[in-house]
């Protein structure tokens, strides 16, 4: 990973805040002029600081209603368990995000779906039969309060 320096904390402040900020602005904005701003994002790219660029959208506008956060646990802990769990939740498309995690379960998952019925459909269908897990606990979120913000950046030293 390159050395990041305050140039570069700069443009990728402006392009959490705004990802369609042109090189122009960002240039502008940081003190740069436009080709080296740009071979900046170009390297941050490359190495994988910045992983990609997407929109933000609505849940709620997209009928998507319900939030649910799952607890997976995980039978006998092996590599090969957890890797099969491991893919089969990122072939599943609810589920927005996913960690392994330390504590009373394995695997938590953020799945997102229209309503109740069909988080039920989900359960039933495709989570209950997943390999290797021995335990599945559902939290439904009441409201989102933060969701997608920006990273802080840590410190240049």
């Amino acid at each position: 990973m390159p050395k990041l320096d305050k140039f570069d904390h700069a443009i990728l402040g402006l392009l959490q805040d705004d990802a369609r900020t042109t090189n122009v602005e960002i240039a502008d904005k940081v003190g740069l002029s436009q080709s080296p701003c740009l071979r900046r994002i170009r390297q941050m790219e490359e190495s994988g600081i910045i992983r990609g660029y997407r929109a933000d959208l609505d849940r709620r506008a997209l009928g998507l209603e319900l939030t649910v956060f799952v607890a997976f646990k995980v039978a006998r802990h092996t590599r090969e368990n957890a890797d099969t769990l491991q893919q089969a939740l990122l072939d599943i498309p609810e589920v927005v995000a996913c960690y392994m995690t330390s504590g009373e379960s394995d695997f938590l998952a953020e799945v997102v779906v229209e309503n109740l019925s069909a988080y039920e459909a989900l359960l039933t269908e495709r989570l209950l039969v997943l390999p290797n897990v021995t335990d599945i606990r559902s939290n439904f979120a009441i409201r989102s309060i933060k969701t997608g913000a920006p990273l802080k950046l840590p410190a240049r030293s």
